[in-house]
Formats: structure tokens, sequence, C-alpha cells
């Protein structure tokens, strides 16, 4: 079907953070499979465990115990808030997943009339029905008949307006904590830890999606960690969990999840067993001081470089923005043409909401790679300047 605006690009195989055309070019990657190859492409233990696995189980149903999920199960709960996992093949999935269970938390917890979700403008939660009502992109809603009820969007990050919403039929609220397709807008952590604080008083679920931002984007395995006191209820994870292998995950407290018993949600191909395999090599060769310090020490520099061409060209560039390797650089140009003038200096780049460019490379990105791509970069303000000129 013809949903995608593709470019006029085909790659056949990638390495780290290289990938290389079907016509012998090298690009550097800076899109990631839209922060999905966190790891970068081909990663030697990803690769060793996808074909290790490959040769002794693919699936079985979630009939029967699947040890390799629990294992991931255990590493998710024990870095992070959860006590329990749901496992999809996706982050729209887990998104699903998520709203049901909020709904379902305050049926069993006598309070039916709590159904309406709470999001903000700039979101994007997935493609699925209930993902495109939670998230109000009206592009994304035409012609798919009357929206669904239950369902508003406020401005991000204005908790007056939040403030004034809560009502005795709120179920949660639904937030990225650091926008992706919005325009790589970050919350602060004095925001988050408010957020946290008006939702636990209004007795109304917090859900976190972090399917971009979270597994190591920002510098530390969850976006919300940045925060003092700021965990959520429900928080959903996915692209990078399975390092570019399809694996999505809802993650909750046991309180969270009380209404999600037997038979009220489930999978095919959720958490299945290679799947599962690569996802704890995945997890584990990210949640490691070594990789979440280098996103930490390549962001600061990358960053920091950002900057200085803003500083150099700031009738092109408006504003540098983002956390950790998540940077969005708001353009005065249209942002989609930048992108395909960025690929003719061989620099894959992203787009994103508010006219902005995002980078979301691997997360082993080095320095060296990170200071190539900021000269790609200023190779193509040069040719957007140029043009403008002889314009």
């Amino acid at each position: 079907m013809g949903v995608y605006n593709r470019a006029p690009l085909a790659f056949e195989r990638g390495e780290g953070s290289r990938l290389y055309s079907t016509d012998g070019e090298e690009f550097l990657d800076c899109v990631g499979g839209i922060a999905t190859t966190g790891l970068g492409h081909a990663h030697p233990a990803l690769v060793k465990t996808l074909k290790e696995q490959g040769e002794k189980l693919w699936h079985v149903s979630n009939i029967f115990r699947i040890p390799q999920q629990e294992a991931l199960a255990d590493r998710l709960c024990a870095a992070s808030f959860a006590d329990v996992v749901f496992f999809t093949n996706s982050g729209t999935e887990a998104i699903e997943c998520a709203l049901k269970a909020a709904r379902r938390y305050h049926v069993v917890n006598g309070q039916p009339d709590r159904v309406d979700i709470i999001g903000f403008d700039g979101s994007f939660h997935g493609r699925s029905y209930a993902a495109v009502n939670a998230s109000g992109n009206a592009s994304y809603l035409e012609g798919f008949g009357p929206r669904l009820p239950g369902y508003t969007q406020l401005p991000f990050g204005d908790w007056e307006a939040l403030k004034a919403a809560l009502s005795p039929t709120t179920a949660a609220v639904i937030i990225e904590p650091v926008q992706g397709e919005g325009g790589a807008r970050a919350l602060t952590e004095a925001q988050l830890n408010e957020l946290r604080a008006m939702t636990r008083e209004a007795g109304v679920l917090l859900i976190y999606d972090e399917v971009q931002c979270g597994m190591g984007r920002t510098g530390k395995l969850f976006a919300y960690e940045w925060a003092s006191d700021a965990e959520p209820d429900i928080m959903c994870v996915a692209k990078a969990l399975g390092g570019g292998f399809p694996i999505g995950a809802c993650l909750a407290s046991a309180e969270a999840a009380r209404g999600m018993t037997v038979g009220v949600h489930g999978s095919t191909f959720g958490g299945n067993p290679l799947a599962m395999a690569v996802g704890v090599t995945a997890f584990d060769t990210i949640n490691s001081e070594e990789t979440l310090g280098n996103v930490r020490d390549v962001a600061g520099y990358f960053v920091q470089q950002l900057n200085g061409l803003k500083d150099r060209y700031p009738d092109l560039i408006v504003d540098v923005r983002g956390k950790g390797l998540l940077i969005g650089v708001k353009l005065v140009s249209n942002n989609r043409e930048f992108m395909a003038l960025a690929r003719d200096q061989k620099l894959l780049v992203a787009g994103g909401g508010d006219n902005c460019i995002r980078l979301l490379p691997a997360l082993n990105l080095t320095q060296e790679e990170a200071s190539e791509a900021v000269a790609k970069l200023e190779k193509t303000l040069d040719v957007v300047r140029a043009s403008q000129k002889a314009a």
C-alpha cells in the first residue's frame, strides 16, 4: 500500500553506525530505524544470540511458560518501578495494553466511570485506532470515522490546564517524557515530579510512553529516572529493547495491573523465544555503564557542537533541543528538504514536528562519528545558505 513517502534509497547491509546502499554508497546513520537499532547495525552479540536461538526454538504459544520471557521480565522489573510485564511485538501494541490496563484498573477498583485518557499535543503513541486517538494528531485521524470517546489532548507541559482537566472520570494521563515525533521536546525534572504528584493526588494512573526515549536513549535506562520522584504506574517500551528485532513491552506496578487477569488480554507472537533471547542480550548490553556513560558523554559533545552550528548559522538554525541522543534541531528552512540535502552529504537524519530534524544515532556512537555528523550537517547548511543567496 502506498502509505510511505520513501526516500530513493535502498540498503543491503549495515555495520555499527554505517549503512551501505545497494549501489555501494556509505552513509552515516543518525536515524537508527527511528531510535530502534540502539546498538547499531549487525551488533556481534545480537547476531550471535539470534543465530543460537534460531537453531533451537522460534515460537511457542503463551499457554506455556517461556523461560527467556521470564528472564527479560525479571531484568526490566529489577531495573524499574515495575512488578509485571506484558510483552508485545511493537510500541503500538504496548500502548494498547497500557490503555486497556488503565481502564480495567478503575473497573476492578469500583470506579467504572473513570475512562477518560488525557494526552498532550505533539504526542505520538502509535498507529492503531486507540493509539491515534490518544495522540490526537488530526492528520492521523482524518478519514477513519468518528473519534473514540474518552480521549483528550492538552498543551504539552501545561500543568494548569491538566489540573483543570482532571476529573472523577479521568482514568489516566499518558505522556512521553521526551517527545520524539513532536519535535524532541523534553519535560524538565521538576515538571516530571510535579506531574507525578498531581496524578497521584487525583487518583489517576500515570502512563509513560518511553518507546522512543527509553532504553538508554537519554543516558539513563529510562528517561523518568532523571527526576527524583516521578515513577509511573504503567510504562511502554519498545524500539531499542530488541536492538532492531521487533519487541515491545508494557510495564506496570502490581497495583496498576490488578485488572489484567486471565483472558482479558493476549498476544500470539508477543514474548516469543526468539525475540526474548535477543531482548535479553540487548538489555544487558544497553543497561551497562559502558553504554549509558557513552550516551551521556557523546550527547554532551554532540549538543555542544550543534549549538556551535547554531551560533554560526543563526539564519538557519532556531534551536537545539532534546535529551541525550534524542536530539532535535529546529530549522528555518523546510526540514524535509533539509533531510534530502543531508542525504547528498551521506548523512541520514529523521524528521520531526515543529520543523525539526531528529538525530537518533546508535547509543554506542563514537565522538569521532558525532564529529563527522556535525561536519556533514555544516556542509548541508552551506548548501542551504548558498541556494538562498542564489535565489
